[in-house]
């Protein structure tokens, strides 16, 4: 006989589980838990959780900040800890040992392994849904994005001189709005300063010059005239750090803005 799947009064009047408590080790891990768990299942965030680079800054607004030590993370009695960089080796062994579940959150360089790691931790929070969504408004964002900029050469360029070759996120996102990346190599390396006076590229793309209070401006200022008129007159948009420092699903708000910058 087969079974039946009609509607049982029964199985579906049941409540549903609570959410496991979770805590997060740092800045990045704290995005993640922010967007994925409900308020009340949250135990403890980082201390770097309400700094003006937290992408979600006002919403860690009340919950607890803890230190990322063995001690701090069993007083607070998380069933999930959720981690990018914070916490040693030793650390997620010692809370395995307990019975404690870990999420590592990998350093992702394309948007498909960013939705991975949106549903890996979603899938441990119980939030498969809340995933989904988060993914889905990533895809919206990179579609809107695709091509905008014809294959134009860009360079990304922080406000420590550094750019992002092959490998990283970074360029992933200029990929993802039609640019083409001029740094060469792979991941992240210094630029040298005549490089860019004497071969400047059409296009650049500013990064965290919002982190360190200086601004474009005065970083240009800072390393010359003709540097500082080229940086004004060739930068397209410049990114803000909270959407830059961790491989989540709004680092696709990059190439959203550099296509409104073409358009």
């Amino acid at each position: 006989m087969a079974c039946s799947t009609a509607w049982s009064p029964t199985r579906d009047l049941l409540p549903a589980a609570p959410p496991p408590t979770v805590f997060s080790l740092d800045q990045c891990a704290d995005q993640y838990v922010l967007a994925l768990s409900p308020r009340s299942a949250i135990v403890g965030l980082s201390r770097r959780a309400t700094n003006a680079d937290s992408y979600f800054a006002a919403a860690a607004s009340g919950l607890p900040q803890r230190r990322a030590t063995v001690e701090s993370v069993l007083a607070a009695r998380p069933k999930v800890v959720v981690r990018y960089w914070g916490g040693e080796a030793r650390m997620t062994q010692a809370l395995e040992r307990r019975g404690i579940t870990v999420v590592t959150i990998k350093d992702a360089a394309t948007f498909p392994a960013v939705a991975g790691e949106v549903r890996k931790v979603a899938a441990a929070l119980g939030e498969r849904g809340a995933g989904e969504r988060l993914v889905g408004t990533m895809q919206a964002r990179l579609d809107a994005s695709r091509g905008a900029w014809g294959g134009v050469g860009a360079l990304y360029l922080t406000s420590g001189g550094q750019t992002a070759g092959r490998g990283t996120l970074v360029d992933a996102m200029l990929g993802a709005a039609g640019l083409t990346n001029l740094a060469g190599g792979e991941g992240f390396h210094a630029v040298p300063l005549e490089r860019l006076v004497l071969d400047p590229p059409r296009a650049i793309v500013a990064g965290f010059f919002d982190a360190f209070s200086s601004g474009l401006q005065h970083w240009s200022l800072g390393r010359g005239r003709v540097l500082g008129r080229m940086m004004v007159k060739r930068t397209i948009v410049t990114l803000p750090a909270s959407i830059l420092g961790c491989p989540a699903w709004f680092a696709a708000e990059a190439p959203a803005a550099i296509a409104r910058a073409r358009r």
